[in-house]
C-alpha cells in the first residue's frame, strides 16, 4: 500500500455535505460522479495528496443508504493506493484476511477497487484503490 487515497464519508444529502465541507476545507470539491452499479453518488475534495470522498445513495438498496440506516452518516471507507491491486488481494488473503471482492471492480474517480471485510480491519471498511 503506497499512500491513503481517500476517506469515504457517508452522507444523506450531498448538496448539503458538499456545502459543508467547502466550508471546513476552504476549497471546493473537484469532481461529482455517479457509479450506477453501486447506486451512490460522489464528491470529490482533494487535501495534498490524498481527498475526501462524499458518498450519498442514488436509492434506498445502495450499500451507502443501508449504511446510513444502521449507523447514520459518518466514515464509511479508508482507501489505500496500491500498484497492483491483483497481487494485493492475494497478499491480504495469504495473511488471512477476507477480502469482499475476489476480483477488482469499476470505482468512483477512474479507479478498479475492491473491499476488505470490516470485521477484519477493528471495523473499518478498507478500500484498495488503482488506477484503470
Amino acid at each position: 500500500m503506497k499512500r491513503i487515497e481517500h476517506i469515504g464519508i457517508a452522507v444523506k444529502d450531498l448538496d448539503a455535505a458538499n456545502k459543508i465541507y467547502e466550508a471546513v476545507l476552504g476549497a471546493e470539491h473537484y469532481k461529482t460522479e455517479t457509479v450506477e452499479s453501486e447506486g451512490v453518488s460522489t464528491s470529490f475534495f482533494k487535501i495534498g495528496e490524498s481527498k475526501i470522498e462524499l458518498l450519498a445513495a442514488t436509492n434506498p438498496e445502495s450499500p451507502i443508504a443501508k449504511f446510513i440506516e444502521k449507523r447514520g452518516e459518518g466514515i464509511h471507507h479508508m482507501a489505500f493506493y496500491v500498484d497492483d491491486i491483483r497481487a494485493e488481494i492475494e497478499r491480504l488473503k495469504g495473511e488471512g484476511f477476507r477480502l469482499l471482492n475476489d476480483q477488482p471492480k469499476t470505482g468512483a474517480d477512474n479507479k478498479i477497487v475492491a473491499f476488505m471485510h470490516p470485521k477484519d480491519a477493528n471495523g473499518v471498511l478498507v478500500e484498495l484503490c488503482q488506477e484503470k
